[in-house]
């Protein structure tokens, strides 16, 4: 266990004492493996897997165009191919088919002779499409996280870690974490991938699981921990091409690098064409053809980022005379692949709620994204029946459908609902605060970094840490960067330490006159000049006295 004070009074604040603390921080893969048939349904999914497997009957795959999608897709083919199964993919086009099954799909499958479907991240309320496939000959069983309907589709099986009867003892599975429970589950009835063979697959959990943002705690955290150890060492020719061109080096990769770099050049692929080509990275075994996608990600991935900045600035153009509690900001020829990021950008930058729609020839898509205690998807519920052809999702991201011409009417039904909520103190939500403060800088070391790295994989439910610095002076403020927009801070304590920090493209307030007495949150790392290491912070919020 770590020695450092402020380290072992983080991990208290965070609950993590004891022998609690020592598993969080050397995560045993064993320990949260629990029993796959603990799900509801998996032992009839097992069952009717291994009725294909024994008859070679034809096996699909039907995954999600997002990244937890296409990683749980090639978890299951490449662990299906191993036991034997006669297996296909098939990935929806998000402009033509949108999310989920789709009847068209359906019929295509049956006509080209699917006898099973197996899907991944989708499916939990694809009632009448599931239905049309078994009319048409087909079984189908359902592996997802999403939300339920009370009553459940007519599969073979729904594995869904959000099932009320369900007794297993971790409910936030990704998408990809489900699927993988159906491969431990399947190694106990067929030959061909040994227990602890599996873990081979964890730099496909890890992924998806980072990308999909579901909490970093219990079974997800392990997964991902040793998922990235996996990638370090990934045989997959696909990702070594794609962390080449990305230039991540293996030894630097941490959950960071997955959600930030890697993640959006494989969400590239069905932001702006289709997801297919994310996939076949991930699975082809040839490593001209690996290099091959992988730059043909890059370059999607530059043209996405592109269309996200011309569509925010016309957002913002958009929308700097409004004054509704809920954006609602609508263009022509606008990406419907990207608008949930720009909706993202739009949330920082505004302080709101904040749809963002694609307006189509007659009917407009839009995407949102909100915080706090505004759901989305109460919102769109509540709205759904009067103004929208399809709608659904989550309190903090949603998707609507609607005819153009009803547009601005559920813009005002949008926001009337909103003002119906008397919501107070909303912005304290997106307010950065500490998880511990510190008083003297002589106790933030290189050693307290090394300590806090053993926290890490970071992301939901698992932050990295920030901390409060208070009582402190500014002594050298500097302008920096090529524009002079980025500031460069060096602080003194009362016992006169003093300690570097960074804030990129800050608050104009933020340019304070030496000698100002501050409060400072900020994120620390490791900053390397010459081999020598030193503690620097990133400015999260500042204030004055």
């Amino acid at each position: 266990m770590p020695s450092s004070k402020i380290f072992i009074e983080l991990l208290k604040n965070r609950g993590l004492v004891g022998n609690q603390a020592e598993l969080f921080l050397h995560p045993d893969y064993k320990l949260t493996k629990y029993n796959p048939f603990l799900l509801p349904g998996m032992d009839m999914a097992v069952e009717r897997l291994a009725h294909a497997q024994a008859k070679g009957e034809k096996v699909v795959i039907y995954g999600d165009y997002d990244i937890d999608g296409i990683s749980a897709t090639a978890i299951l083919f490449d662990s299906f191919k191993k036991f034997g199964l006669n297996v296909d993919t098939y990935t929806p086009d998000r402009f033509i088919e949108g999310y989920g099954l789709n009847e068209s799909a359906m019929r295509l499958l049956a006509k080209q002779g699917a006898d099973l479907i197996v899907t991944v991240d989708c499916g939990s309320l694809s009632h009448s499409e599931i239905d049309l496939a078994n009319d048409l000959g087909m079984a189908v069983i359902v592996t997802a996280h999403h939300a339920l309907a009370d009553t459940l589709p007519n599969a073979i099986a729904v594995i869904n870690p959000h099932r009320a009867d369900s007794s297993y003892p971790f409910g936030d599975l990704s998408g990809c974490g489900t699927a993988f429970k159906l491969v431990q589950a399947l190694q106990t009835r067929l030959d061909g991938l040994p227990d602890g063979q599996e873990k081979w697959l964890l730099d496909l959990v890890a992924l998806g699981t980072v990308c999909d943002i579901v909490p970093l705690v219990e079974e997800n955290r392990n997964n991902v921990y040793w998922g990235i150890e996996v990638l370090k060492k990934t045989r997959r020719p696909g990702l070594k091409a794609l962390m080449a061109v990305a230039k991540v080096r293996p030894n630097e990769l941490s959950a960071h690098k997955i959600g930030f770099v890697l993640g959006p050049r494989l969400n590239a692929a069905g932001r702006l064409e289709t997801a297919k080509y994310a996939l076949d990275l991930l699975l082809t075994d040839n490593p001209n053809r690996a290099l091959e996608l992988a730059q043909k990600l890059e370059g999607l991935n530059s043209e996405r980022r592109a269309e996200q900045d011309r569509i925010f600035a016309e957002a913002a153009d958009k929308l700097k005379d409004t004054q509704d509690d809920v954006l609602v900001v609508a263009g022509e020829g606008w990406n419907e692949g990207v608008i949930g990021i720009v909706a993202s950008k739009l949330v920082e930058k505004y302080k709101k709620p904040t749809f963002v729609v694609a307006l189509g020839e007659k009917e407009a898509k839009g995407s949102g994204r909100s915080f706090g205690d505004f759901s989305l998807a109460d919102a769109i519920h509540t709205t759904k029946k009067k103004y929208l052809l399809k709608g659904g999702g989550h309190a903090a991201a949603g998707g609507v459908t609607l005819e153009i011409g009803k547009l601005s009417a559920w813009r005002e039904a949008v926001n009337a609902y909103y003002k119906s909520l008397k919501l107070n103190n909303q912005l304290e939500h997106l307010q950065v605060t500490e998880d511990i403060r510190v008083d003297k800088l002589s106790e933030i070391t290189t050693s307290l970094l090394d300590d806090i790295k053993a926290l890490e994989p970071f992301g939901m439910g698992n932050e990295a840490p920030i901390f409060c610095l208070q009582g402190v002076t500014a002594k050298f403020v500097d302008r920096i960067g090529k524009n002079k927009d980025h500031l460069k801070l060096t602080i003194v304590d009362r016992a006169n330490n003093t300690f570097k920090l960074l804030a990129f493209s800050p608050l104009s307030d933020w340019f304070i006159e030496p000698g100002s007495q501050i409060t400072l949150w900020v994120a620390l790392n490791i900053n390397e000049w010459n081999g020598i290491k030193s503690a620097e912070g990133q400015i999260l919020r500042l204030e004055t006295k």
